[in-house]
């Protein structure tokens, strides 16, 4: 079965002090024993997560977290891993246990998810341990399921809407778009990367057609066609190749910018350009990929990247690399940041990451801007965009 990737669903975070039944709340809510379940406190040591289908909101992301209360050194690790999930959800589930109601660790929570805008929905579990509770609390039992039906309910009500095209918005039934797919060895063995993947949907989605073809096919594709495609969309790459072959009457894009425009803000992933310029001798650069990918041989974020740049600038420059969810808090020492195009992180999380950088006045671009600009075709990469 087909499954939407992480990325592309709505996050809800389950959190609350340890027993409140964190993890008895994902098993209900997915029909599935899937979190352990456990008496013992602070059985949930790491962020768990779980993607099911709620209908009718469609894919989600169950996050199931520590314990508010964890206690001792690696209990505080875990409460700050718990609060780094904020970075990433869209909606918080507060679960309070009936017996001991809110305490100053639910009201910072409360607090924390106000100052980022997330909606939290303050949720009292073990229902069928009480007679009676206050009018407007929303209250439920994993035990009987009682109340889950209305916290279903909410959870669609609050839920964020996500409004977003890939590329669908330039898509009109039967507009033909070419998809330029190297297989090298850095392609996946069997599968697009998942750029390419959501690409080709969104434009089925929207009643295109698209022809997905690999760069040596491109040159005789055009020639042979008899309409004219609406836009061709690369893998960053084979850029140059692409954009000698493709017509200046097309419209050309990378898949990467695309993921720019649909997962951050594309303006604010190309304000890096200028300061590629004015990079120094042994300034650092961070460069983040948010997948956890083996490094191939000719690998785009730590060995292309890292020469383009110093071929570009004429300067020997200090690299550090992030993978996966990891993001340094203080980005002050870095005088630029490289990050790829996020298909992995969903758009909460790479929003963060712009605004962080954006806070501490560091200048943030994409793999995709990076390279187009590298070969000096970015401006026609951007212009479908009107940027």
């Amino acid at each position: 079965m087909e499954r939407t990737p992480r990325g592309s669903r709505l996050h809800i975070a389950i959190v609350g002090r340890r027993n409140s039944g964190k993890s008895s709340l994902i098993n209900t809510l997915t029909n599935q024993n899937v979190a352990i379940v456990s008496p013992v406190a602070g059985t949930t040591t790491d962020p768990v997560y779980k993607s099911i289908e709620l209908l009718p909101l469609g894919p989600i992301v169950l996050i199931d977290t520590p314990g508010l209360d964890d206690t001792g050194e690696l209990g505080n690790l875990r409460i700050q891993k718990t609060k780094e999930i904020l970075q990433k959800a869209d909606l918080i589930i507060l679960l309070v246990d009936i017996n001991l109601g809110l305490s100053y660790l639910e009201e910072e929570l409360i607090s924390l998810a106000k100052e980022k805008n997330i909606p939290v929905i303050t949720v009292f579990n073990k229902l069928d341990l009480v007679r009676s509770l206050p009018d407007h609390t929303m209250a439920i039992s994993c035990k009987t399921k009682e109340g889950i039906p209305n916290l279903i309910k909410k959870i669609i009500e609050l839920a964020p809407q996500q409004n977003k095209k890939l590329i669908g918005d330039f898509v009109n039934p039967g507009d033909l778009f070419i998809l330029v797919t190297p297989i090298d060895s850095a392609a996946p063995k069997n599968r697009l990367i998942m750029p390419q993947v959501l690409t080709l949907r969104d434009i089925l989605d929207h009643y295109g057609v698209a022809l997905v073809l690999r760069e040596t096919e491109l040159a005789s594709t055009l020639a042979s066609l008899q309409t004219k495609p609406k836009m061709v969309i690369t893998d960053s790459q084979v850029f140059p190749l692409v954009d000698k072959e493709t017509p200046r009457d097309i419209p050309l894009t990378s898949f990467s910018i695309l993921m720019a425009r649909y997962k951050g803000e594309l303006p604010e992933l190309i304000s890096g350009i200028n300061t590629i310029k004015k990079l120094k001798t042994n300034n650092q650069v961070l460069i983040a990929e948010a997948c956890s990918h083996h490094q191939q041989e000719e690998d785009i974020g730590t060995i292309k990247i890292p020469l383009w740049l110093e071929e570009i600038t004429g300067k020997s420059l200090h690299f550090t690399w992030v993978k996966g969810g990891d993001f340094p808090e203080d980005l002050t020492p870095f005088k630029l940041i490289i990050h790829c195009g996020g298909c992995m992180l969903n758009e909460k999380e790479m929003l963060a990451r712009i605004t962080q950088a954006r806070q501490q006045n560091i200048h943030i671009l994409n793999y995709g801007t990076m390279i187009a600009y590298r070969y000096g075709i970015l401006n026609r990469a951007l212009r479908p965009f009107q940027i």
